[in-house]
Parts: structure tokens; C-alpha cells; sequence
């Protein structure tokens, strides 16, 4: 588990309360365990609005993820014109950079992305099941 650990994003807001019942499986807390050589400026949630029970609004989850990664199949088994309206939708969502990206398996899609290129597939008339070029597990680091 620690190796998944390892690439904590810089920013990632980290939370002090090792004494929360909710510490042991709260991401927050875990990547402030393992940041073991802190860098000299680290972003910390304000203890003072952090809650220690269970309903914490900041908790998150330490439990990896499936990534997907890559979509270059999908074209394939559309039509031009769903292609078309299904890659406008992305770019409009993403950006044109970030949609080629992640199309090409660049950028790891956390599965709250999934879902909206799933939404992208059903409003572009696709009714069969795509599957991604490939999946991946990981670390959420999305707040």
C-alpha cells in the first residue's frame, strides 16, 4: 500500500487529526503519515473546521481506484457522425488538449470521468457496451 502512496500530488490538502475515528482509512491522513521528509510548505486543512466524526465533509476515501486509460477504440465502432458529436462533447467538457490526452491514455481517467465519457457515449446514440484501451488501479488523489 505504501508504494501507492508515493506520488502524493504537492497540493493535495492533507489533515492533522491522527486521533479521528475516521483516520486509519481518510486519504488526507494517510498521505500526511507518509509524507515522512515534508517539503518545507505542505497544505494542510484547517484543523479548526475539520470535524472528527464520522460525517467529516472532508474525508476521502483511501481505497484505490480502477483507473481507465486511453479510448481509441471507440472510434471504430462509430459512426462519423456520432464520432463527431461524441468527440465535441468531450472537448467542450475537457478542452481539446485534455481530450486527446485522455482519448490516447495520457492522462488516467478517475472513474467520475468514466462516467461522464459514458454519458457522452449514450448522448451521441451509442446503445453497445465500450470497454477503455486499458484499466489501471490507483490512488485518488481528486479532492
Amino acid at each position: 500500500m505504501e508504494k501507492l502512496y508515493k506520488d502524493i500530488p504537492t497540493t493535495y490538502p492533507l489533515c492533522l487529526h491522527a486521533d479521528c475515528p475516521k483516520a486509519d482509512t481518510c486519504l488526507r491522513q494517510l498521505a500526511y503519515r507518509q509524507h515522512a521528509e515534508l517539503p518545507l510548505y505542505v497544505r494542510l486543512l484547517n484543523p479548526a473546521r475539520c470535524t472528527k466524526q464520522a460525517g467529516c465533509p472532508h474525508y476521502a476515501d483511501s481505497k484505490p481506484v480502477i483507473f481507465a486509460k486511453g479510448f481509441t477504440n471507440f472510434q471504430k465502432k462509430m459512426f462519423p457522425d456520432q464520432y463527431s458529436k461524441f468527440m465535441s462533447i468531450l472537448i467542450c467538457h475537457f478542452g481539446r488538449n485534455a481530450y486527446f490526452m485522455r482519448r490516447r491514455g495520457a492522462t488516467p481517467l478517475p472513474p467520475k470521468e468514466q462516467e461522464i465519457i459514458k454519458k457522452a457515449l449514450k448522448r451521441s446514440g451509442i446503445t453497445q457496451a465500450m470497454e477503455f484501451d486499458q484499466y489501471v488501479e490507483g490512488i485518488n488523489w481528486e479532492p
